[in-house]
């Protein structure tokens, strides 16, 4: 890329947030850090708007815009949305291009809508590869969103999935993600006291209202350790060779897969989940290849299924003999 290019590139990311920094610059064009305050200085000599701020980095002045083009709040939350879909249902080069594009969709956002987006980065998440249209309530989607750039209190009515039980909820959301074909809203709930997880397919007649609430409500990441501490889900952690991940590939989403990452020389997994029986029901078919990292009641329990398999498969034996 030839400096002129990349002096347009850079002015287009800056546009794109409220603060860039140095060392984001320096990573996404792969140039030093010299070579970025000598571009910064250009474009601030070519009569660019620039501030700069110390621990925060790089912004353009309020107002100053490239493209004349505009969009809504809704138009602005579909981006991120798209965003997180495009990781999960693309490889990576078509999901470094989509990026690409982005960044250059959102250099023409005003400042409230790139913190808006910045904030709900954190907030809205996927962690299944199913998605199933029938599940999408669109309407109550984007209230949600709006209620997370806004912290605005939301309610709505919701209808329980074990009781089918109907109640009016007031609630403060705090994240929301994609999961075994489904979406999921996290909020403290004002009727229960206590944070919930809700269904979004049983979340009916949503409305945002006027309430502003200042709580300090964990990330997405941070409750789902919370739920983990609180018993409502078991934090699971295995590890294997990297040549057996594809045997698990796709199905690991329907058990709660939620990170993947490499220790050493193996991959390890965590998964998030509400039956323990269940799970080890599952990963017994690949008890050869994993390593049980926690909790030790899985280990326990892998060990008396195999144990009980053991033993009945030497009574058939002694079954067919006899015969």
């Amino acid at each position: 890329m030839n400096r002129l290019n990349r002096l347009t590139a850079i002015l287009t990311q800056l546009q794109s947030k409220r603060h860039i920094t140095a060392e984001e610059i320096s990573k996404r064009f792969d140039i030093s850090l010299r070579t970025v305050y000598r571009d910064v200085r250009a474009l601030e000599e070519a009569g660019v708007p620039l501030t700069g701020e110390t621990g925060k980095g790089y912004a353009l002045v309020e107002g100053y815009r490239l493209p004349p083009v505009m969009f809504d709040e809704k138009e602005a939350y579909s981006l991120l949305l798209a965003e997180k879909v495009i990781e999960q249902f693309t490889d990576r080069e078509i999901s470094e291009r989509f990026k690409s594009a982005l960044i250059k969709i959102k250099s023409v956002l005003k400042d409230r809508q790139k913190y808006a987006l910045d904030h709900l980065d954190q907030q809205v998440a996927f962690y299944s590869k199913d998605i199933h249209d029938s599940n999408r309530n669109e309407q109550v989607i984007q209230g949600i969103l709006s209620g997370l750039a806004d912290n605005s209190v939301l309610q709505f009515n919701y209808t329980s999935f074990l009781k089918e039980e109907n109640t009016s909820r007031a609630v403060e959301p705090v994240g929301m993600y994609y999961s075994k074909e489904n979406w999921y809203l996290i909020a403290y709930c004002k009727l229960r006291e206590d944070y919930r997880t809700f269904r979004i397919d049983r979340i009916r007649n949503l409305e945002i209202g006027e309430a502003i609430f200042n709580t300090n409500h964990p990330t997405l990441k941070a409750y789902l350790k919370k739920m983990e501490e609180g018993h409502e889900l078991t934090k699971i952690v295995i590890q294997m060779e990297p040549s057996f991940v594809k045997y698990i590939d796709t199905q690991k989403y329907n058990h709660g897969f939620v990170l993947q990452e490499t220790i050493g020389q193996k991959v390890q997994l965590t998964f998030m989940v509400g039956s323990l029986e269940y799970f080890a029901r599952w990963v017994i078919s690949l008890a050869d290849i994993i390593n049980v990292i926690q909790p030790k009641a899985l280990s326990d329990r892998l060990e008396v299924l195999l144990t009980t398999m053991i033993k009945k498969l030497k009574e058939g034996g002694q079954t067919q003999e006899a015969n």
